[in-house]
């Protein structure tokens, strides 16, 4: 049996924020003006976001699994009746437990299904993707709806961030991946949800998405942790969990809840670790040439590694030309789990598709290197 995209939906809350309203947005820092925001967001090229944030009272206003059950209710295809399976994934869930799908499930107010969460960073959407996708394939589940989203704008608040030193505000001129430590994530994630609807069989009288292949490799044998939250770094590049200090207190002023990032290792590892440790095995087991792809749908996290990763990617290769790219990081912003749904509903439900087209996908995890490459065809 085969699985099918049938319809594709996104949520983004509230209305869009431009880039000189995010910090009223998120609140001061120490009461006082980052020196680094219009640094970020010369270099990650977003002009606006979304956040779930009430910009009156400063409150949230959607919890994640509102997010991702708003995107689900938005499927053309769905009905609470007879959904069979539905999987969700992503990095910032409301709680610990219970699992991130039941709560969305709970939201729905369905019939009974069977749930799965899948837990990591910008990888767990499409992980979520896959299971839903093998559940069709295999006959296990007459149909399977699947979710990314995040509810990042919940980790940025000014009260979870540390002041930034005069000092790492310079080095930002001379070295824009530094915008990717924790003191600068705040500019460059945002909230969001979208969903799939899986069925066995394509649509009658629209568009579907046949699902060739999800895979997905990680390289974290031959690296450190890179991304992560709820723990700190320690010398050797292990991670100490919030669990392991001696108080919730200390945990909290050592800020082990921040995201963070181990910027030199990313800039030295996630172009080679996606294309020439992923993209380029994938390819040869797959059989994939670029002239065979019709559009690329890259997720990167910021415009500072497009060129990047067009040039690794020619000079290994596997030449993609921009006219070729699908991204909408300018407009929906930086989504993380989220963001490979939000990008496949804009295409999908644009003019640009036509029978016969394969679509490209590039879903990057710089946690510990996790890279998937996902390809669809149009039906």
């Amino acid at each position: 049996m085969n699985a099918y995209i049938t319809a594709l939906a996104s949520f983004l809350p509230n209305k869009p924020i431009a880039n000189d309203q995010m910090e009223s947005m998120l609140g001061l820092v120490d009461e006082l003006p980052s020196r680094t925001r219009r640094i970020i967001l010369r270099n990650n090229r977003i002009e606006q976001r979304y956040y779930a944030i009430d910009p009156e009272t400063g409150q949230q206003t959607h919890s994640n699994a509102q997010l991702t059950a708003e995107a689900v209710r938005r499927l053309k295809s769905f009905n609470p009746d007879t959904l069979s399976c539905l999987c969700c994934g992503t990095s910032s869930p409301d709680q610990i437990m219970p699992g991130h799908a039941s709560m969305v499930h709970g939201e729905l107010g369905s019939g009974p299904c069977e749930v799965i969460s899948t837990a990591g960073i910008c990888v767990s959407g499409v992980t979520a993707l896959k299971q839903a996708c093998m559940q069709v394939a295999l006959g296990e589940s007459a149909n399977a709806i699947a979710a990314g989203s995040e509810l990042a704008s919940s980790f940025m608040r000014a009260s979870l961030c540390g002041q930034i030193s005069p000092e790492r505000s310079e080095a930002l001129q001379k070295q824009p991946a530094l915008s990717f430590d924790a003191d600068f994530l705040r500019w460059m994630l945002s909230d969001g949800a979208g969903a799939a609807y899986i069925s066995p069989q394509p649509a009658k009288d629209s568009l579907s998405l046949k699902v060739e292949w999800i895979d997905q490799l990680s390289s974290a044998h031959l690296f450190k942790p890179c991304m992560y939250a709820g723990a700190i770094k320690e010398e050797d590049g292990t991670l100490r969990g919030w669990r392991n200090f001696d108080t919730i207190e200390q945990a909290i002023d050592q800020h082990a809840f921040l995201i963070k990032q181990d910027v030199k290792l990313l800039n030295e590892e996630i172009i080679p670790t996606s294309v020439d440790r992923t993209l380029l095995p994938i390819a040869q087991r797959r059989n994939l040439t670029p002239d065979s792809v019709t559009w690329f749908l890259p997720h990167y996290s910021s415009d500072y590694f497009r060129a990047k990763l067009h040039d690794r990617m020619k000079e290994q290769g596997f030449h993609i030309p921009y006219d070729r790219w699908f991204t909408n990081l300018t407009s929906k912003g930086n989504t993380g789990a989220a963001s490979i749904y939000i990008m496949l509903e804009e295409l999908f439900n644009s003019d640009l598709l036509k029978k016969g087209d394969r679509l490209l996908c590039f879903i990057p995890e710089s946690g510990r290197f996790s890279i998937c490459y996902m390809l669809l065809t149009v039906c």
